[in-house]
């Protein structure tokens, strides 16, 4: 009677330990799934965000003959080009609002000379633009949705536990604050 009792104990506490390791395994990997999805998304972020610097670099080109940009706008772009590839969610935000500055320029001057505004090129890539910045916005959301999933788990009980074990770390948001109080007018 002792072994039979003994076996059951052993069964029971072996599969609670399978289960509270099953439980385990399906919370990491739900941290994983998250985050790689975040990181996917990111990328399209940065992709979206590099076609619309590449318009602004277009764009640039179509004005330059109408207005004096400087140098250093042009430089500026290109920088901003080749630090998309390596940046954070901190840095895309700020590459963002400065993007979003330089092209709000580009539309004044594009507003104050009545030929570059019929321009069929400069039509075309304001076209371009409104596109891609609908883009940013749909993978900013989706972004910042996953983000919010992964930090509710980092919050939540028992994964929170489990965050804490392995050292997760919050995700950061896409805080586009310019887009969020005034979408850039690009309608002519």
């Amino acid at each position: 009677m002792v072994d039979f009792l003994t076996l059951i104990i052993i069964v029971v506490v072996v599969l609670i330990v399978i289960g509270i390791a099953a439980i385990f395994v399906g919370i990491y990997n739900r941290f994983f799934s998250l985050k790689n999805s975040a990181e996917a998304t990111l990328g399209q972020v940065k992709v979206a965000m590099k076609k619309r610097l590449d318009m602004i670099e277009q764009l640039l080109g179509s004005v330059k003959s109408y207005a004096a940009f400087e140098k250093e706008t042009f430089e500026k772009v290109t920088a901003m080009r080749s630090s998309v590839a390596a940046a954070g969610p901190g840095d895309l935000n700020e590459v963002e609002r400065e993007s979003r500055s330089i092209l709000g320029r580009l539309i004044a001057v594009a507003e104050n000379y009545p030929d570059l505004k019929t321009s069929q090129t400069v039509q075309e890539l304001m076209r371009a633009v409104r596109s891609v910045e609908d883009e940013i916005g749909r993978q900013r959301y989706t972004y910042n949705n996953i983000s919010q999933q992964y930090n509710t788990m980092t919050d939540t009980i028992p994964s929170n536990f489990i965050a804490g074990i392995l050292g997760f770390q919050k995700l950061q948001y896409l805080e586009f604050e310019e887009e969020i109080s005034r979408p850039p007018t690009i309608e002519f």
